[in-house]
């Protein structure tokens, strides 16, 4: 199984150039990927740098016939008769059973301004068995929204964890009512918005108290004792005077014996970040 994720910045190259097909072309290039997660997608923002009024998440579909495309709308707003959307996306040729699509918490913080944000999730029929694939773009700005944000991830993995202690399949009609799965393995990608050495980082690998199956960064796993590769900043120096990294893949314990390669594609300017991607064997 192979799993890219990567903020496209609603595909806004380094170049200036807005070019959905280049961001797709680069990321099959990078891998026969199964998986695709994206965040800074948009659907009718032409306020954005560079940006025309195209619906992305209609447009990477088309690009990706074979796959299955999760539109994971965090913002949605009013503009006539269309309505301007922007969050995550999760293309997916392996089967899909349920998505899932949680609203992040937003505390209140005037301080500074910030926009709303999502997790999205999706349960994925792996070749090793199912398995939750969720994609993310925690806050940037607010210090006080991103720490509640990743709480609530925590949360929700927690929740998914005590479903799959506790399922019974109680209704197999088609109906609304119907009983399915939500496994504990789980892949959690995303730009998280904050650096490796974040406290924030180590909360969300912090084991836990029920028995849900902890957290661990696959780099890491991988390469023990390497630093993260930085992800952002290496080439757009305008938006960010520093490289580093801020966009992780985080796996279940379960998963760590899966895992094969690990890699941060350092080199394309199709975006301000640079795609991950993890092989699961």
């Amino acid at each position: 199984m192979r799993l890219i994720t990567w903020n496209i910045q609603w595909g806004r190259g380094c170049d200036g150039r807005v070019d959905l097909a280049r961001i797709v072309d680069h990321a099959r290039a990078l891998a026969d990927f199964d998986v695709l997660c994206l965040q800074e997608v948009a659907d009718n923002f032409p306020a954005l740098k560079d940006n025309d009024d195209r619906d992305q998440f209609a447009a990477l579909a088309a690009l990706l016939p074979g796959y299955t495309a999760v539109e994971g709308v965090a913002i949605d707003l009013p503009d006539g008769q269309r309505r301007r959307r922007f969050g995550n996306m999760i293309l997916s040729r392996l089967p899909v059973r349920q998505v899932y699509r949680h609203l992040l918490p937003a505390p209140p913080d005037p301080s500074t301004r910030n926009m709303r944000r999502l997790l999205l999730e999706a349960v994925l029929e792996a070749p090793f068995g199912l398995v939750r694939v969720m994609t993310t773009h925690l806050e940037y700005y607010s210090a006080l929204q991103r720490p509640a944000q990743l709480e609530a991830v925590r949360a929700l993995h927690a929740e998914a964890c005590a479903d799959a202690r506790s399922f019974i399949e109680l209704d197999r009609s088609e109906g609304t009512y119907r009983s399915l799965p939500r496994p504990a393995t789980a892949i959690i990608t995303g730009d998280f918005n904050f650096k490796p050495d974040d406290p924030l980082h180590a909360l969300l690998r912090q084991p836990y108290a029920d028995g849900s199956l902890p957290l661990h960064d696959a780099w890491t796993a991988r390469w023990p004792g390497i630093a993260h590769p930085p992800t952002l900043g290496i080439y757009d120096r305008h938006q960010w005077p520093a490289a580093y990294a801020s966009d992780f893949i985080f796996v279940t314990g379960d998963l760590l014996p899966r895992i094969d390669d690990v890699r941060v594609d350092g080199l394309t300017q199709a975006s301000d970040h640079q795609p991950v991607l993890l092989t699961l064997r």
